[in-house]
This record gives structure tokens, C-alpha cells and sequence, in this order.
């Protein structure tokens, strides 16, 4: 049915995913400039269905599209707040509204404002005779109408939720390009109206089944009901004296007073509205729960199953606020919860894993670090001894060398500069640095104003950086000339400070406009600021994107001070340790610890091309007593030991404690290395950005318990605790965290130094502490606890193998294969459906072409577990992450497997 007619209508039957029964035309006298008249909307509403089934609703949930789109947007609400309710769970009355002269619902032919449409909106509402509590949701420029709306009715508000929508658009400053192209004069008409193509360029923006795209376009097959698409574009409030300015701004300001829960999902590929946006909307709804679905766009209704996270999150923080007998049955139902997980913690504390006298029994969550991380600085500020080596800078024919005086002294400068020049507590600051002296100053300097500084480094490869970065929306880039450049050239935000003093026509062509020599002089002299309390941010750290895209992990000061004190505290630092460190999260670390620390010469943000005579050099300039490196520099140090003189040797001689961590590391590698540094004691740290140390095991102790699956990482470290919840059938880690012994499952943490949170990842956030209490968190690794509380890991959770006779994890598999010789390293993965896959090994055995090991390879591998193995592959080389070289991306491997065993010919994965 093509609709022509200007009258609002019912849409045509077959839209998939539409149920005809739930639309209908309601008539609403006019407002403000439309008084006098009566105009009909078309809406989607469950309200009847709901009666029918005789539920009762919590309250409403109004919902409002933008432009081009209509209703049909919401379709996935409406339908799944249906299905939950006749499931028995929390009952929403969904009305998804077509906006007038949009959709399905009266041309009129009227000129709608921002303001118009709010008062549209209202008109409906008091038509409809929604009481309250309602909850807005809006997407694109159905935000602002529906938070305009919200911020006047805060009496029957319950909650806000917006989808890739702004409310705020800077004086001057140049609408979005797509923006700007659709109302440039001579193309707003012929874009947006007289053909499709504005229509079909938003549709062009998600990957659409035909059908939808069909039905998106269905309520606009004419020019005449295409004209509420180019009234929309032309009413976009891009200067000060537009009509609809004053409207945006009452509402935008508005929305600093709303103290009700607030949801905002973002997709990052919008070229419409930017992570700008997404930032001044966190800046007036400070406490709304933000989501970034990575690798979605501006159409993220059709991208992501964002309805399931609407209703999920309402009931997680709205429904107990508006129905008490919900909240009394959940909070009843919370506390047989905590009473049966104490009894279980309490059962534990007795049990023989709880023996370790250094832990408490149960960790509070409390952030108990005193001071600041800058404390062992400040107390060696008139200290002419040498506190940071980069070993990278030559000066005056040896490496640079940096004192104590002189580095408080240029982090003081640096801070009072960066106050002076307008950086305040809790702006971002991005460091495109790499580790020594300069990155060390800047970090310290941003710390000490209470700044919160975003570190995403090089090994994160450009796309991963430029993601972070972009995603962080540092209001600051400080950076080194490739940083800066890159920064230009991808367009990411943040006014550019340099690393070094750059000639005046670089620094004009990169942005710059001071370096930190400059900061460092205008703060010279210049009292600093108070320092930030310890439950303020302090660093935005991302991970390595390994398991998919790189997360920014959020610290407090507190958590950052408990980590010092964690590694300072196990691993006994002491002013004369010294410290050489080729890991980027720990190359920070010496003024904190208050000893001296030097960077190696290499590429931090590529491990490997970190030499033996590097570390030797390193830690003959530093004296250090410990040696801190990621497992893939391990691997290369041992593989150039060949290139040590005899000095060289003497300094490795002299090294007392020698850590790797990052990723697990292999009992030959770890005794190739202790034989580079004989006197001392290897350990071998587990952790992740999210808690930089969890448990630490030494050589020794690991040659003494041999034998079990999996890679051996000790007990917690200080008052933190380690716990499995258990993984069923399907590979889903759905029991109850416990120590006992045994159980295989995914490991959960808590200590004193674990993160606040993700930034700007509500749902990943949701999931690291389901079922948990607070401030303890999933780690989405496998393993299990031994008989003495020691913990093995045996890989990841998405990496679980799903087999006929149940879960199988990869990492004892793949120890059984690289026992065979001609096998340099093995990934076991999963090929098949959940619940029936077969197990798969793939190696590095010396092949230059991928496909179907050899017979007697196959034999030999099958021969070394007792796992049955469906096929051997080989590989040239596994593919591996960018940050430490040594994590395989199972998950690639097991869709190149399937892929090869499939028929396909056979490249590299």
C-alpha cells in the first residue's frame, strides 16, 4: 500500500516485526502555534494488549523517534516489553510515538519548532492520560524534544534514556559534515524533500535487511510526506539566532537539575552526532549510566539488542524507586543472597584455602591506601640522587639521567602550568608519550592537579588507539610528534600540548599551542592547587584489546596508592631496589615506589624488540636489584643472551627479583631466563588492567607443583581474593564463587587496587560484577583453585570449548601438544555448534604454508593428551596481540579452523 493522502493513517500490514494491533490514530487538540485545531497521531502502544492479558503496568515508557526514521524504530521495545510481561517480568506500557508531519501520523503543513514539538509531545501525553511514572527514551533529534519534555513534567518523570542524540551546539563552532551538506542552501529542498536521498543516506548508515529498509521508507513515498524530513533538517539549531536556539538551550540547561536515573547508549560510528556530544551530555547528567557499543553507528536501534539493556537497566534502577512491592520482594530476595553468601565466606574463612595469614578473611571493598601516589616524590624533592634512566636519550655520551630534585621539581612546574592554562580537576588528559623521564613528569603533573590521565599506547596498533583515544574525548593531548600528527590527521579531540619544544610552522601545522617547556616556565613559582581527594579518577588505563576492542579501565587515586603499596609491600621495594621495567602499566611506577627505575632501550609498545644486552645495559646504568618485563620481551632477551659480554652477564648477576607478566608465561622460558639472572628469584605475577596484580607465584614453587592443568599463578597478593564460579554445559560461568578445590570455572577478584570501573561501558561494567558483591569483579579468565589456594589458569571464558561431553578449556591441551618437539606453540580451539564442538589443535611446527598437519605430526600431537582431537592444523604463525606478542587470538583461529575444515582453501589465519 503506498500512502499519498495527508491524513495520518494506520501503516500497511507485513512489516516485519510490527504487530498491526498495537497502532492507532489518536486525535489531540493543537498547541501553541497549531491552537485551534485537532490534529491525529499515529502511535505504537501496548497499553490494550496489556489490559487484555490483564497486567498492570509499572508505569509508561514514551518513546520518540528523530529524523527520518518513525515509530517502527521502537518495534524491538515494544515487542520485547511485551514478551517480558506475559513472562511475568516487569510490565512497561510501551507508546512509541510518530512525530507530527513524520511517520504515518498528519501533515498539517504547520512549521514545528524544537519548542513546538515539545509541547506536541505534552498535548499527546495529557491525551492519552499518561499519569506517571513515564520514562523517556529518544533517538537522534527525538532527544531533545523528548528530554525537553521530560525536564518540564519532573513531576511524573521516572527516568531519561537517549540514543546517539546531542542537546547542545557550541557557539561558532561548524555543524557535523552530513549536517551541514543536507541544509546548505540549494540542497536542503532537493536532499531532504524533493528526492530520498537524505532518507536513503540515513538508511545507508546500518546494514538493513531490505524489508526494514522498505519499511522505513514506507510513510514517505511523496514529496508532500516528505516535507516533515526538510522541516526537521532546516529547524537544526546552528547558531545563536535560529528560531529553535533558545528552546535547545532552556532544555540543555534544564537537564543539569534532573537527579533521575538517566541512560545513555552511544554508537561511535555516527557521523551526525560525535563523542563531543556523547561528552556534554555525561557533563549535564553526571550520574547517567553510559554505554558505547563498539562497532555500531547512528542507527543503533537496528544494531544492538538495546531493548533487552532498556528493560534490564529499568528494572536495575528504576522499578524498586517506583513500585515499592517490586523493591520489597527484590530487596528481601537480596538479602537471602547475602545471607547465603556469607555463610559461604564464612565457611571458606575456616576452610584450609583460607589459612594464607597475610589476607583477611573478607575484603570490605573499602579503598584503604593512605597518602598519594606522589608522596615518595615529594619526600625526596631536595634529593640530588638519580631517580629515572632512559636508557633510550643519550646526554653528555651516557643515558639520560634524571634526579629526584629535578623531576619534582619539572612534575610541580608542569602541574602549576597545566592549572594556569585552564586544566582542571577531572579533565582528560591523553599521553602520547612514550615511557622515560618526559611521559613520567607529565603523568605525575596531571595526577597531582587531580587531572585524570588516558594512557593508550602504540601497541594498541593506530585503528586501537585512534578508537581509544577518540572514545576517551580527552579535553588534552599531550603528545610526541608522531602522536600529535596522528592526532591531526585522525581528527581527534583535545587542545595539542608537545612533548618538546617544536619550531614555530610545526607547531602551527600540528595544532599546537604550547609545549611543556612552555607549561614549565608559566608555572614556575606558581602555588598549586589542592591535591584531589582519593576517591577522585585519576587514570583512564585501556586494555590490550586481545579478547576485542580496548576497554578504558577507570582507577581512583586510592586504588592507584593501594597498587603502589601492594607491589611495594610483596616484592619488599626499598629506595636502593632500583628498577628496569619494559613494561609499559609498570614503567610508571619507581617515583611512587621511591626508588630509582630505568626504561630499556626499545619499543615499549612492541616487547619484542627488547635484547638481552638492552635489559644488561639498563640495569648496569640503574644498579637495579629487579627486572620487570612482559613475556614477549622475555622471549627475546633469552633468544639474543648470545650478544652478552662480560659485563653484561656481571650486571644480570646482580639482579634479585625478576617478574614477567601480561600474559603466561612457559616454565622453559621462565628457567631460560632465571639462567640469565642466576641470583634471582623469578615470579611471575597474574593480573590485568583491571587489577594490575592478583596473585603471584615464584620458579620454584611452579617446578614443586608440576603437574596440574593449566598455568600456575600462586595466591593472592596481600588482603585480595580469588574465588571460581563455576561453568556449565554451555560454557557459561553460572555458579556460586567459591574456593573449593577443584572447580573449573571463570575467576573472580577483589582486592584493595581494583578498578573503579570501564569507562563509558555500563553493560560491561554489569557484567564484570554480576551476582557479585561490590568491588569484586569477573575476570573473564578459566581456571581453578588447588588444595593450597594456588590458582591456575586455563584460559579464557569465550575461549571454553563446548564439547558433547562438556566444557573443555585450551590451555592444558595446548601444554600436551608443545610437548612435542616439533611443536613450537599450539592453540586448542572449538569448531561446531555450542554444546557439540569438537576440539582442535592448531601449532607452529616449522610449516611455511597452513592446512592439514602431517600424519606422523597428527599422531605425535594426538599421542600427547588425553583430550580426542577432531583434526591438527598447522600454521606459520599464530596470529597473536599487538601490545604483548604473546596472547594467540584463539577466536581467529577457531573461525580460520572452521573455516579450513570446511572445504575453503588455506590461508593464514
Amino acid at each position: 500500500m503506498k500512502v499519498t493522502a495527508p491524513g495520518a493513517t494506520l501503516p500497511p500490514v507485513g512489516l516485519p516485526g510490527l504487530d498491526p494491533a498495537l497502532s492507532r490514530l489518536v486525535a489531540v487538540d493543537g498547541v501553541a502555534a497549531d491552537a485551534h485545531a485537532t490534529r491525529t497521531w499515529h502511535v505504537l502502544d501496548t497499553g490494550d494488549a496489556l489490559a487484555e492479558r490483564g497486567i498492570a503496568p509499572v508505569g509508561t515508557i514514551v518513546a520518540v523517534h528523530g529524523n527520518p526514521t518513525w515509530s517502527y524504530l521502537w518495534r524491538a521495545l515494544v515487542s520485547t516489553s511485551l514478551q517480558r510481561a506475559e513472562a511475568g517480568r516487569t510490565a512497561w506500557r510501551v507508546v512509541a510515538v510518530d512525530q507530527l508531519e513524520m511517520g504515518f501520523s498528519e501533515r498539517s503543513g504547520v512549521r514545528r519548532t524544537l519548542a513546538q514539538r515539545i509541547a506536541d509531545l505534552g498535548a499527546l501525553v495529557d491525551e492519552l492520560g499518561i499519569p506517571g511514572p513515564v520514562v523517556t527514551i529518544g533517538h537522534d533529534w527525538g532527544g531533545p524534544v523528548s528530554l525537553g519534555w521530560a525536564v518540564e513534567n519532573r513531576d511524573r518523570l521516572a527516568a531519561v534514556i537517549a540514543l546517539n542524540t546531542a542537546v547542545h551546539h557550541p557557539d561558532g563552532a561548524p555543524l557535523p559534515f552530513a549536517l551541514r551538506v543536507a541544509t546548505a542552501r540549494g540542497l536542503l529542498a532537493a536532499g531532504t524533500t524533493g528526492t530520498t536521498a537524505f532518507l536513503d543516506t540515513t538508511l545507508a548508515l546500518a546494514d538493513l535487511d531490505p524489508a526494514v529498509r522498505s519499511a522505513f521508507r514506507a510513510p514517505y513515498a511523496t514529496i508532500a510526506r516528505r516535507r516533515g524530513i526538510g522541516g526537521f533538517v532546516a529547524d537544526i539549531p546552528a547558531t545563536a539566532a535560529d528560531e529553535s536556539t533558545p528552546a535547545l538551550r532552556r532544555m540543555s540547561a534544564g537537564l543539569r537539575r534532573l537527579d533521575v536515573p538517566a541512560l545513555l547508549l552511544r554508537g561511535p560510528k555516527d557521523p551526525v552526532f560525535g563523542e563531543g556530544h556523547l561528552d556534554d551530555l555525561t557533563d549535564r547528567l553526571p550520574h547517567a549510566d553510559v554505554h558505547r557499543f563498539e562497532g555500531a553507528g547512528h542507527l543503533i536501534a537496528e544494531e544492538r539488542p538495546y531493548a533487552d539493556v532498556v528493560l534490564d537497566w529499568l528494572d536495575e534502577k528504576v522499578v524498586d524507586a517506583v513500585v515499592p512491592a517490586v523493591g520489597t520482594r527484590r530487596a528481601a530476595a537480596a538479602e537471602r543472597r547475602a545471607e547465603a553468601r556469607a555463610r559461604a565466606d564464612a565457611e571458606t574463612a575456616a576452610g584450609t584455602q583460607m589459612r594464607d595469614t597475610d589476607r583477611t578473611a573478607e575484603f570490605t571493598g573499602g579503598d584503604t591506601a593512605a597518602g598519594s601516589l606522589w608522596d615518595a616524590l615529594d619526600a625526596r624533592r631536595d634529593d640530588d640522587d638519580v631517580a629515572v634512566i632512559d636508557m633510550s636519550t643519550s646526554r653528555d655520551g651516557g643515558p639520560l639521567r634524571v634526579s629526584w630534585r629535578q623531576l619534582a621539581t619539572r612534575v610541580d612546574e608542569i602541574a602549576a602550568g597545566l592549572d594556569a592554562s585552564g586544566v582542571r580537576a577531572g579533565d582528560r588528559v591523553s599521553l602520547l608519550v612514550q615511557p622515560g623521564p618526559t611521559l613520567t613528569a607529565a603523568l605525575y603533573a596531571c595526577l597531582r592537579i587531580g587531572a585524570v590521565v588516558v594512557v593508550a599506547d602504540r601497541g594498541l596498533g593506530i585503528r586501537g588507539l585512534s578508537r581509544a583515544v577518540r572514545g576517551a574525548v580527552p579535553d588534552v593531548v599531550i603528545g610526541e610528534v608522531a602522536g600529535l600528527a596522528a592526532a591531526r590527521a585522525l581528527g581527534w579531540p583535545g587542545r595539542r600540548i608537545s612533548a618538546a619544544s617544536l619550531p614555530v610552522a610545526a607547531s602551527r601545522a600540528l595544532g599546537v599551542d604550547a609545549s611543556l617547556s612552555d607549561l614549565a616556565r608559566a608555572g614556575r613559582g606558581r602555588v598549586l592547587p589542592a591535591a584531589p581527594a582519593p576517591d577522585a579518577d585519576a587514570a583512564v588505563l585501556f586494555t590490550s584489546g586481545s579478547t576485542g576492542p580496548a576497554k578504558g579501565v577507570v582507577y581512583t587515586h586510592a586504588q592507584l596508592t593501594a597498587l603502589r603499596d601492594t607491589l611495594a609491600a610483596h616484592f619488599d621495594v626499598t629506595a636502593d631496589t632500583g628498577l628496569v621495567t619494559g613494561f609499559a602499566p609498570f614503567a610508571l611506577l619507581g617515583p611512587a615506589l621511591g626508588t630509582r627505575s630505568a626504561t630499556p632501550d626499545m619499543d615499549v609498545s612492541a616487547p619484542r624488540t627488547l635484547t638481552a644486552a638492552a635489559v644488561a645495559a639498563a640495569v648496569r646504568a640503574s644498579d637495579a636489584r629487579m627486572v620487570f618485563l612482559s613475556p614477549a620481551a622475555v622471549a627475546n632477551v633469552v633468544a639474543t643472551a648470545s650478544g652478552l659480554g662480560a659485563d653484561d652477564r656481571a650486571a644480570l648477576e646482580r639482579v634479585e627479583t625478576f617478574l614477567s607478566t601480561g600474559a603466561p608465561v612457559g616454565i622453559d622460558l621462565l628457567r631460560r631466563a632465571q639462567r640469565l639472572m642466576p641470583n634471582a628469584v623469578a615470579h611471575t605475577p597474574y593480573g590485568m588492567t583491571e587489577c594490575l596484580l592478583v596473585a603471584d607465584v615464584t620458579l620454584p614453587e611452579i617446578e614443586r607443583v608440576a603437574g596440574d592443568r593449566g598455568v600456575c599463578v600462586g595466591r593472592p597478593l596481600g588482603t585480595g581474593q580469588v574465588r571460581i564460579s563455576a561453568i556449565d554445559a554451555d560454557g557459561r560461568a553460572t555458579g556460586e564463587p567459591t574456593t573449593d578445590t577443584g572447580v573449573t570455572g571463570e575467576i573472580v577478584i577483589s582486592a584493595p587496587h581494583l578498578k573503579r570501573g570501564y569507562f563509558r561501558l555500563y553493560l560491561t561494567d554489569r557484567e564484570a560484577r554480576r551476582g557479585l558483591p561490590d568491588r569484586w569483579h569477573r575476570t573473564g579468565d578459566v581456571g581453578h583453585l588447588d588444595s593450597d589456594g594456588r590458582l591456575w589458569v586455563e584460559g579464557r571464558l569465550p575461549h571454553v570449548i563446548t564439547t558433547a561431553d562438556g566444557p573443555v578449556t585450551p590451555v592444558g591441551i595446548e601444554q600436551d601438544a608443545e610437548t612435542v618437539d616439533a611443536v613450537a606453540r599450539a592453540a586448542a580451539v572449538g569448531v561446531g555448534p555450542v554444546g557439540r564442538q569438537v576440539v582442535v589443535a592448531v601449532v607452529e611446527a616449522g610449516t611455511r604454508r597452513p592446512g592439514l598437519a602431517s600424519p606422523a605430526l597428527t599422531d605425535a600431537v594426538r599421542a600427547s593428551t588425553r583430550q580426542r582431537l577432531a583434526a591438527v592444523l598447522v600454521v606459520p604463525t599464530l596470529p597473536t596481540d599487538i601490545r604483548h606478542n604473546s596472547k594467540i587470538d584463539r577466536t581467529r583461529v577457531a573461525a580460520w579452523a572452521d573455516r579450513l575444515l570446511s572445504g575453503e582453501n588455506p590461508t593464514a589465519p
